[in-house]
């Protein structure tokens, strides 16, 4: 059958991977940092406050006081290629398409600030690909973090008149193919001359207690990477902690948390110590300033000595095998 004329010429057929994590604002300035708090914290499944309650907060104390504290903490990680979080994760990306070939169309975005999920997959719906795999890169599953994902991309999909087929990546907190590159990653890096810590501390990011009580699996599967980590270690030479980070505001979070047991640690003796984000796929404010800053000033001014904080997967080989062997598999029957 012949194209009726005028008809516009249309791409299909093509298979996409659409890699997508937390967000950043765009400048490490009040501004950006006050535009991408709003958004990210009006989120119901992020803050799950009723609206009426959390919004007069938001709008007021929240967004009046935060985002210069915040502004400030991500200047100090700022990089020539911006945002640590969005240059790690456009490399991971952009390492993953070479991995996979022509094939298959690798694309990145941000769930709060840009790239945004919905441009990013219009983008590759125009470039042909019909069949899409949304791939959030939380390993441990959370309806803050990965559910709200999934959510954005169906904002999107409840726009389009021809939708693609989409796939999502499963959590893999507990996969075969993950402990195996943590091991290998922190295992390499807690070699290095000079670091012997007596103590390492698994930090991932802290949750509201109420969430594990109405059902997420976060906590357990936090629980569990490090339980798989530990063993795959294999070094009994080292007490390994876990830890929750990030508390904010008044209600109870997930327990032990991270500041207080690097304070604990210190005080009870620990001299040397080791910090590990295993939660965080690429290093972000979280890990490098949190962690890396704030958290060794609490620990030396506690009475610690030596304070060691590991990289993240990032987009180093580790990782990046993992990472092509999960899509890989999920692709399954596309490709």
């Amino acid at each position: 059958m012949n194209q009726p004329a005028g008809h516009p010429r249309v791409e299909t057929g093509k298979v996409g991977v659409l890699l997508v994590n937390l967000g950043t604002p765009d400048a490490p300035d009040a501004r950006s940092v006050r535009r991408y708090l709003a958004e990210f914290l009006s989120d119901r499944r992020v803050v799950e406050i009723p609206p009426l309650i959390w919004q007069p907060i938001l709008r007021g104390a929240v967004l009046t006081t935060r985002p210069k504290k915040s502004a400030h903490a991500y200047a100090q990680v700022w990089t020539e290629n911006g945002s640590p979080l969005a240059a790690i994760t456009a490399a991971q990306a952009a390492k993953l398409q070479e991995r996979l070939g022509e094939t298959v169309t690798v694309s990145h975005a941000m769930r709060y600030g840009k790239p945004e999920i919905g441009v990013a997959l219009q983008a590759l719906m125009d470039a042909g690909c019909n069949r899409i795999l949304l791939a959030p890169l939380y390993p441990q599953y959370s309806a803050a973090t990965t559910a709200t994902v999934v959510d954005k991309a169906a904002d999107k999909l409840r726009t389009m008149r021809w939708q693609p087929a989409l796939r999502t990546l499963p959590a893999y907190y507990d996969d075969p193919r993950y402990i195996d590159a943590l091991a290998a990653d922190l295992g390499a890096q807690l070699m290095q001359p000079g670091i012997s810590p007596e103590v390492l501390l698994l930090s991932f990011h802290g949750m509201p207690q109420r969430t594990l009580e109405l059902g997420d699996p976060y906590h357990c599967h936090c629980r569990k990477t490090a339980r798989l980590l530990e063993a795959k270690l294999g070094r009994p030479d080292l007490r390994i902690v876990t830890t929750f980070q990030s508390r904010f505001g008044r209600a109870k979070w997930l327990e032990p948390a991270t500041d207080v047991v690097l304070v604990d640690e210190a005080r009870r003796g620990t001299k040397r110590l080791a910090i590990a984000a295993p939660g965080f796929s690429a290093d972000c404010l979280e890990t490098l300033e949190e962690l890396a800053i704030r958290g060794r000033e609490t620990f030396l001014e506690a009475g610690g000595e030596e304070f060691t904080t590991l990289v993240c997967l990032n987009d180093r080989e580790p990782g990046m095998a993992m990472l092509e062997a999960l899509v890989r598999r999920e692709l399954a029957g596309w490709v």
